[in-house]
């Protein structure tokens, strides 16, 4: 097994997330077997209960497990699935280590740092790439260099370092080189940051220097210089018009040839499909039609809330040839007259709802769907998206308009609610329907067109549900319920609509930069206005 250990230095949000995906993507443009691990030293066990305010986008794998929205990166980057194990945290390694220790799995002795942490995050990482069957496993550890919170997996990393054969590890270390307000690139952050990498015993055989324009050859071998780096080894991450250009960039740096010669790999290259990709992107960038979308809900502040999201429409609209122009509406300024709603989102080629738990913001958004559907404007919700398209028609077609969730508290009218049967209890003692499920779709519907088949399987995550008792009152009303879970409605559409479907799962996690999620890429082709040509 190969590693490629990731770290950062000098501030967060530098881009190893990306770093790491794009050396994985490169790795696999040469036909190796990849798979990836990221660290994340917070205490929670893991991003389920976290602020999307604070971390982000809560991206979900296909067994259930509730990650860092860089493993959605992975995973797209990659085009693989990755499970719960390929996420670790400070929460997950000392509880494992104290449930060792209350068993007497440690004979006595006294549990330390090191080495029954260490060891523990060692035998974790090894176990999942041995069991991933991949060839090369790169490990993002999260956080930056100096955090008391990162400190035992620095320290396992270089434990790593010191077992592994040379050939078999490869320590990346992502920087910072800012310009000052003469134009200068600086190399002090960067110098700083190595010496405090070795300080640790850690030595970074590449450095990726994040800066706004290539680094010049004086800079990298200033930087080669006093980091003890080969100015081959230095890589510069500039910024790039689309992340998926950066594997290329990198390719351009000379990383390839790094690790070829490292890792003593052979040079067979198939990086074609990948730059084909990103050469289709560029000509529809610059000569594809436009559409707008606006995405209604309540984290607009912080676009990696919605990172997912923003991927799959990039996808659809690369599936379809268009570039897809996305303005994020926050859906508690969006509440009021039907004129301010109007006003608001009358210039849109599409409105997207998309999940998310609580009530704040919810009328706002059901006030975006009741014009989308009184408008004719597609339409796609998702999760809670879905479950409030439900709310808005049983209040303003059926006239209960005491309707809504009981998750929202008490209503004559549940049209969505709890469901007796319990789906993965969580650490909170609440019960999640989590991860990969199946759906049987209803025969010539649009989500049958769209997916191309009778069955499909997507990723969940949520609690309540659409409560079936009322599902004869919505049929009457010509409202189809065409994806089913046994009792549990997966998929709503109104066929009397240019394109109205809500879904309770989330597409937007499955979706590929060469392969688009179905529901993306026909809401797209409808904003478009050729959905009859692919659907």
């Amino acid at each position: 097994m190969k590693y490629v250990i990731t770290t950062g230095g000098v501030m967060s949000g530098l881009g190893k997330g990306i770093t790491t995906s794009s050396i994985g993507r490169i790795l696999k443009n040469k036909g190796y077997r990849v798979t990836a691990i990221k660290i994340d030293p917070y205490i929670n066990i893991d991003a389920g209960t976290m602020n999307p305010f604070q971390h982000g986008e809560v991206f979900v794998l296909k067994d259930g497990g509730e990650v860092d929205l860089d493993l959605g990166n992975y995973e797209r980057f990659l085009d693989t699935e990755l499970t719960r194990d390929h996420n670790l945290t400070t929460g997950k390694i000392y509880k494992e280590v104290i449930e060792k220790e209350r068993r007497g799995d440690y004979l006595g002795n006294t549990v330390q740092i090191i080495p029954h942490v260490t060891n523990e995050i060692k035998e974790r990482i090894r176990s999942v790439a041995l069991a991933s069957g991949a060839e090369i496993c790169l490990i993002e550890i999260g956080g930056t260099v100096g955090d008391i919170e990162s400190m035992p997996f620095l320290e396992a990393a270089r434990q790593m370092q010191r077992e592994e054969a040379m050939q078999d590890l490869v320590l990346v270390h992502v920087t910072l080189v800012p310009v000052d307000c003469q134009g200068e690139q600086k190399t002090k952050p960067t110098q700083h940051s190595v010496k405090e990498l070795r300080e640790l015993g850690l030595y970074p055989n590449i450095i990726v220097a994040r800066c706004t324009s290539a680094l010049s050859l004086a800079v990298k071998e200033k930087i080669a210089l006093f980091c003890d780096v080969p100015a081959s080894a230095i890589v510069s991450a500039y910024d790039a018009d689309d992340i998926y250009h950066v594997p290329l960039i990198f390719e351009k740096e000379g990383i390839s040839d790094y690790l070829t010669k490292r890792f003593k790999l052979e040079k067979n290259d198939n990086k074609s499909r990948w730059r084909k990709l990103v050469e289709r992107m560029d000509e529809i960038k610059e000569g594809g039609e436009t559409i707008s979308i606006a995405v209604v809900g309540k984290y607009t502040d912080l676009r990696d809330a919605y990172t997912s999201i923003r991927e799959s429409l990039k996808h659809a609209g690369i599936a379809c040839g268009c570039n897809v122009d996305i303005e994020w509406i926050d859906s508690e300024n969006l509440n009021g007259t039907p004129e301010h709603v109007k006003k608001s989102l009358g210039e849109f080629d599409g409105i997207l709802v998309p999940g998310g738990f609580g009530e704040r913001g919810i009328e706002g958004k059901i006030d975006a769907i009741e014009y989308a559907r009184t408008e004719d404007v597609p339409f796609l919700g998702l999760c809670l998206g879905m479950q409030l398209a439900v709310i808005e028609f049983a209040r303003n077609v059926i006239g209960w308009q005491d309707a809504n969730s009981s998750e929202f508290g008490e209503t004559p009218h549940p049209v969505i609610g709890l469901l007796p049967e319990q789906y993965e209890v969580t650490d909170m003692g609440g019960s999640m329907r989590l991860g990969d499920y199946e759906a049987v779709l209803t025969e010539g519907s649009l989500a049958h067109r769209l997916y191309g088949s009778l069955k499909m399987v997507e990723r969940h995550r949520h609690r309540y549900e659409v409560n079936p008792e009322y599902l004869d009152e919505f049929g009457s009303r010509g409202v189809v319920f065409s994806g089913k879970n046994m009792n549990r409605m997966e998929i709503v559409e109104i066929p009397s609509h240019r394109f109205f479907i809500g879904c309770q799962f989330h597409p937007e996690f499955k979706s590929r930069p060469e392969n688009a999620a179905p529901l993306f890429r026909g809401f797209v082709e409808a904003a478009l206005g050729r959905l009859s040509e692919t659907a």
